[in-house]
């Protein structure tokens, strides 16, 4: 498989594909819009078309005849998407992992092998090299950036159950977290017509039948807390209400923690009397945690450090009302920890001088999810 896929990656490593430092990028770069300026909603792809018109590129179609949803540059796109399929076949990148790249390129660069960008970032995935992707002349490599871009992704814990958002945001730390959701479907389509044009690909292949995440695809609402604008500090966001289906336990963990918004952090604090004149009666974080769920019925031990450890694990992409999010330090050793609310929210008693407060979910980089019910 990998003699194949390497074959096959040498094939799209044509001239034309590889021509970053010459032509083909200023006429790229002056012919389609900036990868910031999209804005429409592909929810509705089909990909058997999709499969059509991409068979007939990798067949040497012009592109002047040929039209996929999404794509200003099918002749030049196309064949990107190829270079990055078939890097991810070299290396045993599963299914998903390669639709997860090809939405990240989509979004950082159209697909288009960029001899610019945002400070020094160059190229189909916008990498670098002060960031230490490598050489400028590397990164508008597409197999080098591709097989790059793998091998961080490959490194982050836990990426298969993330959503795609969320696994291309723990690769590239974009600016423009939310971004990558919008591609999903396409990259979808994409990586199911390309890697059939791959002789014997799709027989080796162990994950083929995997399905792509679906909790944040094309333009569909999504459940990481944007939608609810900037929420002032210790206060509930108007339209948010505790999801119906939430445990009963989860429901009265929340409705608890919620009473103490707007109450000072206190280090240390036992979050026993938060309103009252006793600063160590306010919450720290991880004492904010173990009130509301004793007043849930549930005896949660008392740091973020043993916290972390109760429970079971829980993805960051299936999380429910009640379960305890922690970030800062590492995974094994957490510094914070929320209770996420359901509809993208977190409620956590943030840091000295702060409120206790309820935040959007996307601002939280998850270390760790545990699941105390």
């Amino acid at each position: 498989m990998k003699a194949l896929a390497a074959g096959i990656g040498v094939v799209f490593l044509s001239p034309i594909l590889i021509a970053g430092t010459g032509m083909m990028l200023v006429s790229s770069a002056d012919a389609v819009q900036s990868s910031g300026s999209f804005s429409g909603c592909l929810t509705d792809i089909d990909s058997d078309k999709v499969a059509e018109q991409v068979t007939k590129i990798l067949d040497g179609a012009s592109g002047k005849d040929v039209h996929v949803d999404g794509l200003d540059l099918p002749a030049e796109q196309v064949p990107n998407a190829a270079t990055i399929v078939a890097a991810g076949l070299s290396l045993d990148v599963p299914t998903k992992g390669q639709i997860i790249a090809l939405a990240t390129a989509m979004q950082e660069s159209r697909l288009r092998n960029l001899g610019y960008g945002d400070r020094d970032s160059l190229g189909l995935f916008q990498q670098r090299p002060s960031q230490g992707w490598g050489s400028a002349q590397q990164i508008r490599d597409p197999v080098y950036a591709s097989e790059q871009f793998y091998k961080h992704l490959l490194k982050v814990d836990g990426w298969q159950q993330m959503t795609v958002t969320q696994a291309a945001q723990a690769v590239q730390k974009s600016g423009l977290p939310d971004a990558y959701a919008q591609w999903e479907n396409l990259a979808t389509a994409l990586q199911a017509a390309i890697v059939k044009t791959f002789p014997g690909a799709s027989d080796d292949a162990d994950d083929q039948d995997e399905k792509p995440s679906t909790s944040t695809t094309g333009c569909a609402p999504r459940q990481d807390g944007s939608g609810f604008g900037r929420i002032p500090e210790g206060s509930v966001p108007k339209g948010y209400s505790i999801p119906k289906d939430a445990d009963p336990r989860a429901r009265r963990a929340i409705e608890w923690a919620m009473h103490q918004l707007g109450t000072l952090y206190q280090w240390g604090g036992s979050c026993t009397n938060a309103h009252g004149p006793d600063p160590m009666g306010r919450c720290d974080c991880s004492s904010l945690m173990q009130q509301a769920y004793a007043h849930a019925g549930i005896t949660l031990t008392r740091t973020t450090y043993t916290q972390v450890g109760e429970g079971k694990a829980v993805s960051p992409a299936h999380l429910k009302p009640g379960d305890l999010i922690f970030s800062r330090g590492t995974a094994a050793r957490p510094e914070h920890v929320g209770m996420y609310m359901g509809e993208g929210l977190v409620i956590e008693a943030p840091r000295t001088t702060k409120p206790v407060r309820i935040t959007p979910i996307k601002d939280w980089e998850i270390l760790a999810g545990r699941r105390v019910l």
